[in-house]
C-alpha cells in the first residue's frame, strides 16, 4: 500500500515503527483481538486479512470439550454488554488439531489462550499447545468470571494465580511468552501482577470483564442463566486504563496487552498512554466486524500526529510527563 498505513490490505510500514513486543515475541502492528470475542478468527477473516493486526488472541480453551452456561447467556448493559457464556469450547486437543492449523495456513501471528480449573489442568493445557508449532505467545487466563465456582477464579487469590504460572512456566521453558490474564475485581492488582511475574509470567493481559449482574424486571429475577455474568464495553474503559496504570507504575519493565472498552483509536491510545505495550479489541468487533483494523488504523495516525516517533515511545507516557 503506498501510504504504509496498517489495515486496509497488504502493506510495508514507512519510517514510523508501529511494532511492539510481548516478552520475546515480536509483533508488526500493536492492535490484537480480545480473547472470547473473536473465536479462533475465521468469522473476522471475511472482513479482513488476519496477517494485518498483531496477532488472533483465541478464545480461552479448555481441556475437555465445554457446553458453558445455560441461557440466556447475554444482555445488553449501558454502554457496554453482560456475558455469561461459560468457557464453551471443542477441548484442547479438537481446537490444536483444527483452529490453530488454520489460522497458521493464513499467516496469522496466533496467541491461545487457555484456562483450567487446577493447576494442574493449566500444566496440562500448557505441555499440548508447547508441542504445537507456530505460536507466538500463551496467555493464561486465570481470571474468566463465568465459571459455576468463583472461588476458581484464580486470580483472585496471590497464592493460587502464582502456583499457576508457576506450573506452567515449568512446563513449557522459556519457549514461549507467558501472559497471565488478570481481573479487576480484586483490592490490590499491582500485588497480584508482581506475584505472576515473579512466578515466571513475561507479560500481563489486563483487563477481563468486571463481574456484573441484570435483573429481569418481568421476572424479578437474574437475567442470565448462570446469574452473573462479565461486563465489558466502553463502560469498563476507565477501570482499564486505572489498572494498567497503576501496575505500570509498580512494574514498568513488564509488557501489559491491554484491553476493555476499547472502540477507536483515541481510546486504544489512552491505554498505551497508561503503560499498553499492546492493545486488545473485543466488544467493539460485534457491532463492526472491521472494527480492529478501523481502531489499528486511527492509532496509526494519532501516534504520528502527535508527534512520536515510535509505537514504543508512547509506552507509560503519562507517567513521564507526570513526573515533569
Amino acid at each position: 500500500m503506498a501510504d504504509g498505513r496498517p489495515g486496509s490490505g497488504r502493506y510495508t510500514l514507512n519510517t514510523f515503527d508501529f511494532s511492539t513486543t510481548l516478552g520475546n515475541a515480536f509483533f508488526n502492528t500493536p492492535i490484537f483481538t480480545a480473547s472470547g470475542c473473536a473465536s479462533s478468527g475465521k468469522e473476522l477473516a471475511q472482513f479482513f486479512d488476519l496477517r494485518d493486526i498483531g496477532a488472533v488472541v483465541t478464545k480461552s480453551v479448555m481441556n475437555k470439550p465445554r457446553y458453558g452456561r445455560p441461557t440466556p447467556r447475554m444482555a445488553e448493559t449501558p454502554s457496554g454488554m453482560l456475558n455469561s457464556i461459560g468457557l464453551q469450547g471443542p477441548g484442547i486437543d479438537a481446537f490444536l488439531a483444527k483452529d490453530v492449523p488454520w489460522l497458521i495456513e493464513q499467516k496469522s501471528r496466533v496467541i491461545v489462550s487457555i484456562a483450567g480449573e487446577t493447576v494442574e489442568e493449566y500444566a496440562t493445557l500448557a505441555r499440548k499447545v508447547r508441542s504445537v508449532a507456530g505460536i507466538s505467545a500463551l496467555e493464561v487466563n486465570i481470571s474468566c468470571p463465568n465459571v459455576e465456582n468463583r472461588g476458581l477464579v484464580f486470580a483472585c487469590d496471590p497464592d493460587a494465580s502464582r502456583r499457576v504460572i508457576d506450573g506452567v512456566r515449568r512446563t513449557i521453558g522459556g519457549e514461549i511468552p507467558i501472559i497471565a490474564k488478570l481481573s479487576p475485581d480484586v483490592t490490590n492488582l499491582p500485588e497480584i501482577a508482581r506475584g505472576v511475574v515473579d512466578a515466571g509470567a513475561d507479560a500481563l493481559a489486563l483487563i477481563n470483564t468486571v463481574l456484573g449482574m441484570v435483573i429481569n424486571l418481568d421476572s424479578m429475577r437474574p437475567h442470565l442463566g448462570g446469574k452473573t455474568g462479565g461486563l465489558s464495553g466502553p463502560a469498563i474503559r476507565p477501570v482499564a486504563v486505572r489498572a494498567i496504570y497503576q501496575v505500570h507504575a509498580a512494574l514498568p519493565n513488564v509488557p501489559i496487552l491491554g484491553m476493555g472498552g476499547v472502540s477507536s483509536g483515541r481510546d486504544a491510545l489512552e491505554l498505551i498512554l497508561a503503560g499498553a505495550s499492546g492493545v486488545s479489541v473485543g466488544t467493539a468487533s460485534f457491532g463492526n466486524p472491521s472494527a480492529v483494523i478501523q481502531i489499528q488504523r486511527e492509532l496509526h495516525d494519532l501516534l504520528i500526529a502527535k508527534g512520536f516517533p515510535s509505537l514504543k515511545s508512547a509506552i507509560g507516557y503519562a507517567h513521564r510527563v507526570e513526573e515533569e
